[in-house]
């Protein structure tokens, strides 16, 4: 078990119209919430921040500028077809989430940090 939470944002209807209308690789697909949940990217937060619902939204509210760019990443590189204004209102809108508790890591291996993000 490792002293972390791990964090799952999910889109919703107000994230896939973006994704549908920015993206240039999604043009024509007409992308389902179903597409575009298969896959999520999974945060790893500390144990202390995912205690109870009001410390996970102060996390949130600390972070979610940085968490809100690196979903738009993985849609567009061109930041210019982001929103422009990135409140914590809108990211709430554009994303629903599961934080969970229990982490048990099976690998009998060190883990490596392969990018060097500091959430």
């Amino acid at each position: 078990m490792i002293n972390r939470a791990v964090l799952i944002l999910k889109y919703t209807k107000l994230s896939l119209k973006w994704i549908n209308e920015s993206d240039p690789c999604s043009e024509g697909l007409d992308m389902t919430l179903e597409d575009v949940n298969k896959e999520n990217t999974v945060y790893l937060i500390s144990e202390e921040d995912s205690e109870s619902p009001d410390t996970l939204d102060i996390w949130l509210e600390l972070n979610y500028d940085r968490l809100f760019e690196s979903e738009l990443e993985n849609w567009c590189s061109d930041e210019k077809l982001w929103p422009q204004n990135r409140t914590f209102k809108l990211f709430k809108q554009w994303f629903s989430f599961d934080c969970h508790t229990i982490i048990i890591d099976t690998v009998p291996i060190p883990i490596i940090d392969v990018d060097d993000n500091d959430y």
